[in-house]
């Protein structure tokens, strides 16, 4: 087996912490909602308006991310947001009123869209560079963020329920991480393989990628002179694939979001349960995307993702009808099992139709992982948040109707830039 180069490590690991950092920094906050709720006097239809806002600025950033990628290329772009999500977290903590925090959680889902499309283009990049399934490892490292984040949450509710000291730590920390990774981050962001004149003329992928700017009508074609560009429609393989993305992340966003009040209001969890929910999702997605790239390697990327999306349906169904605490945990952990290699596998996907298509699935999933929470709180409070956790039962099924239009290349073509592009089945 040869060996693997150590500039591959030392950029997967600076790419990690990349991962590693958006998922912390998004546990920070969400894990202390409960605190947010209470601190700012908001109802459930607030609290349902609140998580909106990031949700809303992911879901308008696409213009944004693509030009910034465009400019300052995924390793400046993903520098500057990771600040700007360290002062979010800085202001979030002695924000004075809802009003307020619409507007700081608006600027985060901007920034949170922008780390997540800089981060997935650079494991892209490294990927197609070394030729090596890394994307599901990166991804661990996202999931991992977030156990740790709800593992220090838990630690500092059980000394003081105070958010600036909390989010002062936290900040704190991420810029270290950060500091310490940032010189081996990719420079050449640009995935092999990836440009649409690298697509073979016929495939569906060949078509113009989504929200990308093409000359004179021709995808992928190029002169030493300027020439007029014009928007296209999104190919039919992209909008499935944004799709997918948008489904997926409601269901982890849900998780994220809801899994510590639904431990409180409806499974009657003790307090110091309530945010090891998103850490049983989390730990079980960590183990997971360790295995994941041998399965996307054995299998292939569409079995991968609709047999964990199904998975992950019929888990969290199965908690929802038992009801109490440990039916709860039970059906978290298939929810992190099965949803564990779904986005790596969209993403990845989404590059090899190119940078414009994956800054668009990238915004869309950011948009779901944003969105979904405050829509299932509508729901719950029109109804309950059983029925609302039942939209993350739905949004799961989607995921796998949706990725099920999309043909992948087999596991031994994944490599092959000219034959890796998904196509509809």
């Amino acid at each position: 087996m040869p060996s693997v180069p150590e500039s591959f490590r030392r950029s997967q690991l600076a790419i990690a912490a990349l991962f590693f950092f958006l998922g912390f920094q998004y546990s920070t906050w969400v894990s202390r909602v409960p605190a947010l709720k209470a601190r700012l006097d908001l109802s459930t239809a607030d609290l349902g308006l609140l998580l909106l806002a990031p949700g809303i600025g992911a879901a308008v950033s696409f213009p944004l991310v693509a030009r910034l990628m465009k400019r300052l290329g995924s390793r400046r772009l993903a520098g500057l947001s990771a600040l700007v999500l360290v002062v979010v977290l800085a202001v979030l903590a002695v924000v004075p009123s809802l009003p307020a925090a619409v507007v700081v959680l608006f600027v985060d889902g901007l920034a949170i869209a922008c780390l997540n499309v800089a981060m997935n283009a650079q494991g892209a990049a490294l990927e197609a560079r070394y030729q090596r399934t890394t994307m599901a490892k990166l991804h661990a490292m996202f999931s991992g963020g977030i156990f740790c984040a709800a593992l220090l949450a838990s630690g500092v509710s059980a000394l003081t329920g105070a958010l600036p000291a909390h989010f002062a730590a936290a900040g704190a920390l991420l810029l270290a991480l950060l500091a310490l990774s940032w010189t081996a981050t990719l420079t050449d962001d640009a995935p092999a393989g990836s440009a649409a004149s690298n697509v073979p003329a016929g495939s569906l992928a060949s078509e113009v990628p989504a929200g990308s700017l093409v000359s004179d009508g021709r995808a992928g074609a190029r002169s030493g002179g300027a020439r007029r560009r014009r928007w296209r429609v999104p190919a039919q393989a992209t909008v499935l694939l944004s799709l997918a993305m948008v489904f997926a992340e409601v269901v982890e966003g849900a998780m994220n979001d809801w899994s510590a009040l639904y431990l409180q209001d409806v499974a009657h969890a003790a307090a110091e349960l309530l945010p090891l929910g998103i850490a049983v999702v989390s730990a079980m997605m960590v183990l997971a995307r360790l295995f994941a790239d041998g399965w996307r390697d054995r299998w292939g990327d569409p079995v991968v993702v609709v047999a964990g999306a199904t998975v992950a349906a019929c888990g969290l169904g199965g908690a929802l009808m038992l009801g109490g605490v440990v039916p709860a945990f039970g059906g978290f952990a298939l929810v992190g099992l099965g949803m564990a290699a779904v986005t790596p596998c969209v993403y990845v996907a989404a590059a090899r139709l190119g940078p414009d298509s994956l800054a668009l699935i990238a915004s869309m999933g950011t948009a779901g992982l944003l969105i979904g929470p405050p829509v299932i709180g509508f729901v719950a409070n029109g109804s309950s948040l059983v029925w609302g956790m039942g939209v993350v039962v739905l949004s799961a099924l989607l995921v796998a109707v949706c990725v099920g239009r999309v043909r992948w290349p087999r596991a031994a073509e994944a490599n092959q830039p000219d034959t890796a592009q998904p196509t509809l089945s």
